[in-house]
């Protein structure tokens, strides 16, 4: 294979070229043989489509961090941890963003400066953790327990996800029979019924009146879903719109609970993290602000700056919400009447995730019946609708 990179050789200055090896690694150790430092270092096919930073997964982040702390704990040196993770990775977008953390700190950059420069990978939350970390000389403790959140974080991501995939697959799988039914064997069945004269039941009717819009006029149907989906999309992206769906979002039956628990979770972590770490609360607030990914809840968090930074506790701020439960209210209180507020935070944090995943066993087990019942409805309506001539033209001919 043949390489491209970007180094900085022994005198400081920045050299570029193309090197051939059978691996990324054996790039590596090539210009390291040759005295240079890799800036860039990526396949000539990679690297030749447009300069585009490769995308990297939050479980990519979560191997990172949790690799650079068991190093660091082990006394490697940083920057040695940085050019060891970026040569070992097996993912190309990681190992670029390692390397340009690696070159600024090299430049005397922290470390927390460093990822600030890749907001796409290492949210603000880690960035104020790592800045603490950093003044109290427990950066590899503060690693490891950034790592485990953000596991624990994708874990629930993931299963909110998957409880949701089952049933998206039902509907695809409903609507793919009905588009198949009403396109292509109804189409089969109507001229027969309308050479008879038979005088058709009114399911019969409807039915063909879609089959028709989606054999003759189906340019119009997908013009029609083009523009449905994309008002809706335009809809989301503005604030006021995207407000309006976190509302409803924490209304819906089944899939409100587990939002609003999973969200309630992070949020508190979050705090947990940040206060026992030495943030200030008020910047503690805005973090989990951030991390919420609901309006409703960022809207909470916002609103209680301002009563803190008055005087109130936290506890006191929150007792009138409808987000949180009473007796999480009450956990706060007493978690801030004994100084050990961090703690109370984080094992509510985890009652909260319990509850998401006996939670989402819940959905699922509603879901999946609801979802086959009206799978059966619904192809029960159209074969039913396709039925009925059939069965009214049989008694004609007896």
């Amino acid at each position: 294979m043949q390489f491209v990179y970007q180094a900085r050789d022994p005198n400081g200055g920045i050299r570029s070229g193309q090197l051939v090896a059978d691996s990324l690694a054996e790039a590596s150790a090539q210009l390291r043989r040759m005295g240079l430092h890799a800036l860039t270092l990526e396949a000539e096919g990679e690297a030749s489509r447009g300069g585009r930073r490769r995308r990297v997964r939050r479980g990519d982040v979560v191997y990172a961090l949790n690799q650079l702390a068991v190093m660091l704990d082990a006394g490697v040196p940083l920057s040695e941890a940085l050019q060891s993770l970026a040569e070992t990775t097996p993912h190309a977008g990681l190992a670029q963003v390692l390397r340009s953390i690696e070159h600024a700190v090299q430049g005397g950059e922290d470390l927390s400066a460093a990822l600030a420069r890749h907001e796409e990978c290492f949210d603000a939350t880690t960035i104020h953790l790592l800045r603490a970390a950093e003044a109290s000389g427990t950066l590899p403790e503060m690693l490891q327990r950034i790592a485990e959140q953000t596991r624990a974080d994708l874990e629930i991501r993931q299963k909110v996800l998957g409880a949701m995939m089952y049933p998206a697959v039902l509907l695809l799988m409903c609507l793919g029979v009905c588009v198949f039914l009403l396109a292509y064997v109804f189409p089969k069945l109507m001229p027969i019924f309308e050479g008879r004269g038979l005088d058709l039941p009114l399911a019969t009717k409807i039915m063909m009146a879609i089959s028709n819009a989606l054999t003759q006029h189906y340019w119009l149907v997908l013009a029609a879903v083009a523009a449905i989906v994309g008002s809706l999309w335009w809809v989301l992206k503005q604030p006021w719109g995207r407000a309006r769906f976190d509302v409803l979002q924490l209304k819906l039956p089944i899939l409100g609970t587990v939002v609003r628990k999973a969200t309630l979770g992070r949020c508190l972590r979050t705090l947990a993290t940040t206060v026992s770490a030495g943030v200030p609360v008020l910047e503690a607030l805005e973090l989990a602000a951030g991390v919420a990914g609901n309006s409703v809840f960022a809207r909470l968090w916002n609103d209680a700056i301002d009563d803190v930074a008055a005087g109130q506790q936290l506890h006191e701020v929150l007792r009138d919400s409808p987000l949180l439960p009473p007796t999480t209210v009450q956990m706060i209180a007493a978690g801030e009447r004994s100084g050990r507020l961090p703690q109370v935070l984080r094992k509510v944090a985890d009652f909260f995730d319990s509850e998401v995943h006996t939670a989402i066993k819940s959905a699922t087990s509603l879901i999946e019946p609801l979802m086959v019942a009206v799978m059966g409805v619904v192809v029960g309506t159209i074969a039913l609708a396709m039925l009925l001539p059939i069965f009214k033209l049989s008694t004609t001919v007896h």
